[in-house]
């Protein structure tokens, strides 16, 4: 992980729990003096006592890791609340539709921020019968390239995973279409609505 466990955390989940520190140092196996060091910063908890720290606080290890509470407060759905991450270490890319803590490659992940097209990131669309035939010409060499390519939708959406060597081009069926959005490698994600895009017949 790119984060340790810090004492503020652990303070304040145990007394979120409503646990002394004798309370928790029984639970894991510790002495009482050993939580105080944590929580003051003198020390930190080895690593075979992460798992049954974060068991005893009522957290994930991720979130413990992070510092953070995960407390997703989208009780109800909806597409345009969902966030992306992207690794840059294996380029795996991961949805989350609500407040999430994700984690891969040992570093926690922020949720990207899309950006409006440039000149250098200009989308062609063309309706094609009842799809969507969408292109960008932009670098496809494997340390630059459309990593992929993705139609938000009401209920859903639409992914095209590319690779490099191959053609920044997708097609997604029209119905329910609100954006594109598509991540460079070296510029991150950019997102087009679709009231923005003319399209060809």
């Amino acid at each position: 992980m790119n984060q340790y466990v810090t004492g503020a955390m652990i303070k304040r989940l145990r007394e979120g729990r409503k646990m002394t520190q004798s309370q928790l140092a029984r639970k894991i196996m510790v002495s009482d003096k050993t939580i105080s060091k944590w929580e003051t910063g003198r020390g930190y908890p080895d690593i075979s006592l992460v798992e049954p720290l974060a068991a005893a606080l009522g957290v994930s290890v991720i979130e413990l890791f992070s510092g953070e509470d995960v407390v997703n407060t989208n009780k109800s759905f909806n597409m345009l609340r969902m966030k992306i991450h992207v690794c840059p270490i294996c380029g795996n890319m991961i949805q989350s539709t609500g407040e999430a803590v994700v984690s891969c490659c040992g570093i926690v992940l922020p949720a990207l921020e899309a950006e409006d097209e440039d000149d250098d990131h200009q989308m062609y669309m063309e309706r094609v019968e009842d799809e969507y035939y969408v292109a960008l010409r932009h670098d496809m060499n494997k340390n630059h390239y459309i990593s992929f390519i993705m139609a938000m939708k009401d209920d859903g959406c639409e992914i095209k995973k590319l690779y490099p060597q191959g053609n920044a081009e997708a097609r997604f069926k029209i119905a329910g279409t609100r954006h594109i959005l598509y991540y460079c490698t070296h510029h991150g994600l950019f997102k087009v609505p679709m009231k923005r895009i003319t399209t060809k017949s």
